[in-house]
């Protein structure tokens, strides 16, 4: 069977790309904006910061615009686009600047599988609406106070959170989620999530899964246009907010109202939210999976 030639890539000039790229720094400005504020300050924030703490990524990383695979940026007036430099990175004889997905996969190849797995194994299921965000609640049974991983208080004090966690019954499916329950809380879970069955256990219901979109954009690089990382970036950030506002914390002092899922109407308020970012999320999973060569 005669090989097909890869297709050649599409070229933008510099009127077309640079404005692209400037609008993508402008914005991720836009959204960091108050974590850089705070930094100066030397201030934290237990629900903004957790985006820049737990996940590997800074703002100026977040600034660097890439045009995915399969597009060649062509100099401009100054000369080459400055992803000549770039890791991953080859320039043409006419000086325009292409992503090596040889190379990137030479060299990634196993997390792109691994990453391009999950994503369609995830997206395969239906949403599972009935955790109610007890994986927070769990993550502080029977903790003393001061011990919590938040410098927050906990809404209904410690006795008030064990006993919501009591009344229920958790089923958390996402590991990087159980593998923070208290020791007391871990044998309360109906399922037993491991790194190894994280595939086969991913679900669009989970608000952790679906935060986890932006680490996976991240894994996946220069493959993933800037619009698409971004887009990612904000569902995550919105997503925190709301695992924050339904968590035990006391979140008012943010100026965010609880999301109290020990009541019926805070069951219903959470599930609405929870089918809703299942849907946007799995829209970001198609478009993820489409960057992938």
């Amino acid at each position: 069977m005669p090989t097909v030639p890869p297709a050649a890539p599409t070229v933008l000039d510099a009127a077309a790309w640079a404005p692209r790229a400037a609008a993508h720094a402008e914005r991720a400005d836009v959204l960091t904006a108050g974590h850089r504020a705070r930094r100066s300050r030397h201030e934290k924030h237990a629900v903004e910061d957790f985006l820049f703490e737990y996940y590997p990524a800074t703002p100026a990383q977040l600034r660097r615009w890439h045009p995915g695979a399969g597009v060649a940026l062509a100099p401009g007036e100054d000369g080459p686009a400055r992803h000549a430099s770039w890791r991953w990175y080859r320039t043409d004889d006419a000086g325009a600047a292409t992503l090596d997905v040889d190379a990137f996969l030479a060299a990634r190849g196993d997390t792109v599988r691994f990453v391009a797995g999950l994503l369609a194994a995830t997206a395969s299921r239906p949403a599972a609406t009935g955790c109610f965000g007890l994986h927070e609640w769990a993550m502080v049974y029977r903790e003393r106070e001061g011990e919590h991983r938040h410098p927050l208080p906990l809404r209904l004090g410690g006795a008030g959170t064990d006993a919501v966690v009591e009344a229920h019954r958790i089923r958390c499916t996402h590991f990087d989620a159980f593998r923070f329950f208290t020791p007391d809380a871990v044998g309360r879970n109906t399922l037993s999530p491991t790194r190894e069955t994280q595939t086969s256990m991913e679900q669009p219901g989970c608000l952790h899964a679906n935060m986890d979109l932006y680490k996976w954009a991240l894994k996946l690089g220069p493959l993933v246009p800037g619009d698409l990382l971004l887009d990612c970036f904000e569902l995550a950030r919105e997503i925190r907010t709301t695992d924050m506002r339904a968590s035990p914390y006391d979140v008012t002092p943010y100026g965010l109202d609880p999301v109290a899922i020990e009541t019926v109407d805070g069951k219903a308020q959470y599930v609405r939210l929870q089918r809703a970012y299942a849907a946007r999320s799995n829209t970001l999973r198609e478009r993820l999976l489409s960057t992938l060569p």
